[in-house]
């Protein structure tokens, strides 16, 4: 077995039916910096990470859409929590504890992707 240095995660890829919409959502929603889009397509800026959002995944997925989520970190749990309620975003859970500094709400995308703001209240 080959030996390898890993640094990190470049990016997070998410299958969505509808490339623009999905962009929109992530970037008026959420604030997150289009870095290109194309058709098929997207990619996001999001801290160290890039966020990416490709049809072709959908379209090749014969799972269904939440068998993962991705947590993205906010300075404030609350904050957030009540500037995202703003935009009309439903939430499942109302912020909570996790742990002993952390706490966390989740919400959904466009495509039914679980997503989560975590970080202190």
């Amino acid at each position: 077995m080959a030996t390898i240095a890993i640094s990190g995660v470049a990016a997070v890829m998410l299958g969505v039916k509808d490339v623009p919409s999905a962009a929109a959502f992530y970037s008026q929603k959420l604030g997150l910096r289009v870095l290109m889009q194309e058709s098929q397509i997207a990619l996001l800026q999001c801290g160290p990470v890039m966020l990416g959002l490709n049809r072709g995944l959908a379209e090749k997925s014969a799972h269904t859409v939440g068998a993962t989520e991705v947590v993205l970190r906010v300075d404030s749990v609350r904050a957030a929590h009540q500037a995202l309620l703003a935009e009309g975003l439903a939430f499942e859970s109302e912020p909570h504890q996790i742990t002993p500094t952390d706490w966390v709400a989740h919400f959904r995308d466009l495509d039914g992707h679980l997503l989560s703001i975590f970080g202190q209240v």
